[in-house]
């Protein structure tokens, strides 16, 4: 049976019949790591001639399917796994809207939930499970048409045990309904919505209000810091109205997770899902929620079509929040971000993936290929340094916002592919002449760093760049009489200082000692700064790094200081060992996703 002609990691075929709601009626079980319940699906023809209707599913045990009218039971068959899951074929009762119900099972393979011990979590009392469907793992959770091209309503009934909270990307419906050991919550998602922004998230939780329509939740060593540290999420989302319109979702609530989350955010309507490694003290690494905030209208609300399409997503979602970055910081600020962003695409075109790898086209080819392959910042980076030249193009802020206003206006509720966004800025900005000079093909599907590097107004990188020189001329026979106050820098200052030193040659051991003492960055607070600090290290081979960074690898799950560190690790060869046995040692501690990444960067898996 041929994919999706949408998409092509998706079996389903919403142009024979399409999703218009799902219901999700579960038990979470920790002793199995299971969900054990059924989905029914409301389900309407778009061909009256179709007959069935195709699912995607992985690693799903499926009890059997009925007619949910009548209960009667429905043929159905499920296909051979392959990189994109299974297809799930079922029959169709009579009628152009039909509901079917799935009863099923997850098994412990599925690559959607990640079940936590309570040795793993900070309270070590009890359990946590959540799950992180994107991009197409919300088929190992539940049977559905796992596409970004179908959007729909979905609702839930959630029986877990009673001592912990359920969260869902949703509104609660109700009170919880306590029965003996275990409890009911009800959700209800009334904005269609793609699979993989529903997410489930159970545990020993606590709340605090951080803002007329925001709460954060964490376990109780980390609710108070998270509260302290998004504290500002009601001025972005102001903010980000101002840029984009009026926010449809209700409540904007933030989960901050145990450590193997393997995302810095995840945009789930409602509730936005945090890494802890966010957490500084600062508000220093506050901007990944300007991030996710953004989300709400890029990505969430205007949704790419299938992965292929992602800078759609993820692009205008970079631009967004560093517009936001520069409503509440200036101008400054947000170039100073871009700058960051621009060097980490530098590294990863050019060293991690190569110039030439496909993979760093906006539009990539995923056929054949799981989308998680393909995941890098090229579509953050390259994307928003589209959207960014384009700006420029135009005539600037004052007529490229209201542009992007008028896109997530007539694209609201909607998927779409490059072509459409390409014919619509057509449509409206077209008539500008320099419009005419934009290189489509060579944005769109030609790999490598973009064609065009904006003129970044680096006024806050120069002390940064200043003091990076003056450690690099230093004579350690001498005192370090240049030193400035590095704790006085910015969180980016103190990151731009670091990735300056980073891509210069290897800095002497001794420097790196005399750097550790003054600037105690063996006690830094900040992950992010800390990581660049161990890469700088780890280029420069000095042993002092290398147990730290492998802590830093093993404590907690986050993709982007997972993996460098990993490759850092192997590319020092008398280290490579070393790196293998302790990522061995921790697999199972990392979500799937995560832990597939990292075999690959290791060389491990074939």
């Amino acid at each position: 049976m041929a994919l999706s002609p949408t998409d092509p990691n998706s079996y389903s075929r919403p142009d024979l019949v399409t999703t218009t709601h799902l219901h999700l009626a579960l038990s979470v079980d920790f002793a199995q790591k299971r969900l054990v319940g059924e989905a029914v699906l409301s389900l309407r023809r778009v061909d009256p001639a179709a007959t069935s209707v195709l699912l995607d599913v992985s690693k799903l045990e499926v009890a059997g399917v009925t007619d949910r009218a009548t209960g009667a039971a429905l043929e159905f068959t499920v296909g051979s796994q392959s990189i994109n899951g299974e297809r799930l074929e079922v029959e169709l009762p009579a009628g152009e809207a039909v509901e079917v119900a799935v009863a099923y099972s997850t098994t412990p393979a599925c690559t959607a939930l990640q079940w936590l011990s309570p040795e793993q979590t900070s309270g070590k009392q009890h359990p946590f499970l959540f799950s992180q469907c994107e991009a197409i793992h919300c088929r190992s959770m539940a049977p559905c048409q796992d596409t970004p091209s179908v959007k729909a309503t979905y609702s839930a009934a959630i029986t877990a045990p009673s001592d912990l909270t359920v969260l869902m990307s949703a509104i609660r419906e109700g009170e919880v309904v306590v029965k003996g050991a275990v409890a009911v919550s009800r959700w209800k998602q009334e904005v269609p919505v793609q699979s993989y922004l529903i997410a489930l998230a159970v545990g020993a939780l606590e709340r605090r209000t951080i803002g007329p329509r925001s709460a954060v939740w964490a376990e109780a060593a980390l609710v108070d810091r998270a509260a302290g540290d998004f504290a500002d999420t009601e001025v972005m989302l102001q903010a980000a109205e101002e840029l984009c319109g009026p926010y449809v979702w209700g409540i904007y609530d933030i989960l901050v997770l145990p450590p193997s989350f393997p995302f810095g955010g995840m945009e789930n309507p409602c509730l936005t899902f945090a890494t802890p490694t966010l957490l500084s003290g600062d508000k220093a690494n506050a901007d990944v929620i300007a991030h996710e905030i953004a989300h709400s209208w890029t990505g969430n609300l205007v949704t790419n079509v299938n992965f292929e399409h992602f800078w759609l997503n993820e692009g205008f979602t970079v631009f967004t929040e560093r517009k936001i970055v520069g409503r509440m910081h200036g101008e400054p600020a947000r170039n100073f971000s871009a700058m960051l962003g621009w060097r980490g695409l530098e590294e990863t075109v050019e060293q991690v993936l190569g110039p030439t790898n496909p993979f760093t086209a906006l539009v990539p080819r995923l056929a054949g290929a799981d989308p998680d392959d393909a995941f890098s910042c090229v579509p953050y980076e390259k994307g928003s340094t589209f959207l960014w030249y384009l700006e420029d193009l135009v005539g600037g802020a004052a007529v490229f916002e209201p542009f992007l206003r008028s896109y997530y206006t007539k694209f609201a509720y909607k998927s779409i592919d490059s072509e459409q966004f390409k014919a619509f800025f057509l449509e409206q900005l077209g008539s500008v002449a320099a419009v005419a000079e934009v290189d489509w093909q060579a944005w769109l599907h030609a790999p490598g760093m973009p064609i065009y590097k904006p003129a970044f107004d680096d006024s806050l990188a120069r002390q940064a760049w200043e003091l990076a020189a003056a450690w690099q001329a230093w004579d350690p026979a001498t005192p370090a009489v240049f030193i400035q106050d590095f704790a006085a820098f910015s969180a980016k200052q103190q990151a731009e200082f670091l990735w300056t030193l980073l891509k210069a040659a290897p800095l002497e051991h001794v420097k790196l000692a005399a750097m550790a003492e003054l600037y105690q960055l063996d006690s830094c607070s900040n992950v992010e700064t800390e990581f660049k600090w161990l890469r700088l290290g780890l280029a420069s081979r000095w042993e002092a790094a290398v147990a730290p960074a492998l802590a830093l690898a093993t404590v907690q799950g986050r993709m982007k200081f997972v993996r460098p560190l990993y490759r850092d690790l192997y590319a020092w060869p008398e280290k490579r060992q070393e790196a293998i046995h302790t990522f061995q040692a921790h697999r199972g501690q990392y979500m799937g996703m995560c832990a597939d990444m990292v075999a690959k960067d290791l060389h491990l898996d074939a």
